[in-house]
């Protein structure tokens, strides 16, 4: 493929990434049937990528019982809105699954992480329903936030926190260490709307997949 193709094809583009999973899913699922466990993803990706296309976001995949979701790739490019919308739709999600029983028996708990900074964008994977559109070291960020993140709560990085911080109310929580970074990553938790902050709660040690 030529540099001219290339161009054509692919764009720099800073976005926010979401990344939202389901607390305790292994041990859950190890004791389900098959169709059971489909038919809890089925109704979990549902409301996920429902509030995710609201938001104004692109689902890019779906692992196991994880949902990573991308906003600002559109062609009015970034800013701090986009970031906002991303973090209430964080917030959004975890609302919409509160009192939910997916496949008609289970309430679950979730986390989400968001990490916003600059990645590749496939323009050609963006209309092909997203998967693989991006390319980055802000999605395993976003990835490693979320992993880290109490029950029931959205983080954000410091970049999005900095970015919507005029719109959003935050709770700073202690940094981690996690692996593969040469420093410990800051935490912010992200208040609903009328919320006040509270006791910071236990932080997760490595995630439950």
């Amino acid at each position: 493929m030529t540099a001219i193709a290339m161009a054509e094809q692919e764009r720099r583009q800073t976005v926010t990434v979401l990344f939202i999973d389901i607390v305790g899913f292994t041990s859950l699922v190890d004791q389900l049937d098959c169709a059971v466990v489909r038919a809890l993803q089925r109704d979990y990706f549902s409301i996920v990528s429902e509030v995710v296309r609201d938001g104004g976001g692109v689902v890019e995949k779906y692992v196991g019982d994880a949902v990573m979701a991308v906003f600002g790739t559109g062609k009015t490019g970034f800013g701090p809105e986009v970031a906002a919308a991303a973090v209430r739709v964080g917030l959004s999600v975890q609302e919409a699954l509160r009192g939910q029983l997916l496949a008609g028996r289970f309430a679950v708990r979730t986390r989400v992480g968001l990490a916003t900074g600059d990645v590749i964008v496939d323009l050609v994977a963006t209309r092909d329903f997203g998967h693989g559109m991006i390319s980055g070291s802000v999605v395993s960020t976003a990835a490693r936030l979320q992993a880290y993140a109490p029950h029931n709560t959205v983080v954000v990085c410091a970049t999005t926190q900095t970015a919507t911080g005029d719109s959003i109310a935050y709770q700073e929580l202690p940094p981690v260490r996690v692996a593969g970074k040469p420093y410990p990553l800051d935490l912010w938790r992200a208040l609903p709307p009328h919320r006040f902050p509270a006791a910071v709660p236990q932080l997760c040690g490595a995630a439950a997949a």
